[in-house]
């Protein structure tokens, strides 16, 4: 990696920073802008807003919107699709925490 690379890393906005506009988005994702209101009005994202009210949707927030837009095609609503994402939310926040208990030492029995 050179020097230049490393300097583009970290210039890099993270994955969870509001970055794309509401039109730029709804071109990424496919979609009408009025779809990207109806979803945060359902509560399925929470863009950032700037000081002005502008949306700005992450990374994090394109990919979710993709997901969404694979849930409507598979039939779900906006509620079931509300209920699958927290599921899906807690499953990877209990995978995580299992992941982290399997990582730290075992204490032995005679401490219990």
């Amino acid at each position: 990696m050179t020097d230049q690379d490393r300097s583009a890393d970290s210039d890099r906005p993270s994955d969870s920073q509001g970055v794309y506009g509401i039109t730029v988005t709804s071109d990424l994702v496919g979609t009408g802008v009025q779809n990207l209101r109806a979803y945060e009005k359902a509560g399925l994202l929470d863009p950032v807003r700037t000081s002005g009210g502008t949306r700005l949707y992450s990374t994090d927030d394109v990919a979710k919107l993709r997901r969404i837009q694979t849930l409507l095609a598979q039939g779900l609503n906006l509620a079931g699709i509300a209920m699958v994402l927290d599921l899906e939310e807690e499953n990877q926040r209990l995978r995580d925490q299992l992941a982290r208990q399997r990582k730290r030492p075992k204490r032995s029995r005679a401490l219990r």
